[in-house]
């Protein structure tokens, strides 16, 4: 298995990138997070790989860090979900958003990323709970989110805010507010913002 790749950046033509490695050339496919945080072309870069053999293909996925890499494994093995549609869950949330979708078992944002319909979306959700959530949410960056908190953002959410809007308003919330009590002081955080 190829674990990891570091050597000469060459050519980035989203999602795919050729990378130089003493003089030996990988393509490799990366989800839209880690392309958008990479160096510019001819610098040098590293990325955690993930190789995939097919009957008719080798493909080579690079990851800008091992959590990336970890919850594409995961994503994988779950029935229906390939290495294309997990790039593209990768590409459409960030880890932490990710989790955070499992813990609250919010389909809805999952639904907005092209190629996931609503059934593929509750597989997902089913499959990786307990797997994804709260434990890899935390380590990244995620907020911890308690009941009351759930039903506060998925008011947000409800009334037209942005996942982004509302979770940074869900952290004005003290924690054990009431429901009604929460929604008021993110409302008014956002009003503020």
């Amino acid at each position: 298995m190829i674990g990891r790749l570091t050597g000469i950046l060459l050519e980035k033509n989203p999602p795919q990138l050729l990378v130089d490695v003493q003089g030996v050339g990988y393509e490799v496919d990366v989800p839209m997070s880690t392309f958008y945080n990479l160096p510019g072309v001819g610098e040098k870069v590293s990325l955690f790989t993930h190789l995939t053999i097919r009957e008719d293909a080798h493909l080579l996925f690079g990851f800008g860090n091992a959590e990336e890499r970890a919850v594409f494994r995961q994503l994988i093995k779950i029935s229906g979900i390939g290495a294309r549609t997990a790039l593209s869950i990768l590409s459409g949330l960030s880890i932490a958003d990710l989790a955070q979708a499992v813990t609250l078992q919010e389909a809805g944002r999952l639904v907005k990323i092209p190629g996931i319909g609503k059934k593929t979306a509750e597989r997902l959700l089913l499959e990786l709970k307990g797997k994804l959530g709260a434990d890899i949410g935390a380590a990244g960056g995620a907020h911890p989110v308690h009941d009351s908190q759930s039903d506060i953002l998925n008011a947000l959410l409800a009334l037209g805010y942005s996942d982004k809007e509302a979770l940074q308003a869900l952290k004005t919330v003290p924690a054990g507010s009431s429901v009604s009590d929460g929604i008021k002081q993110a409302l008014k955080a956002l009003s503020k913002g």
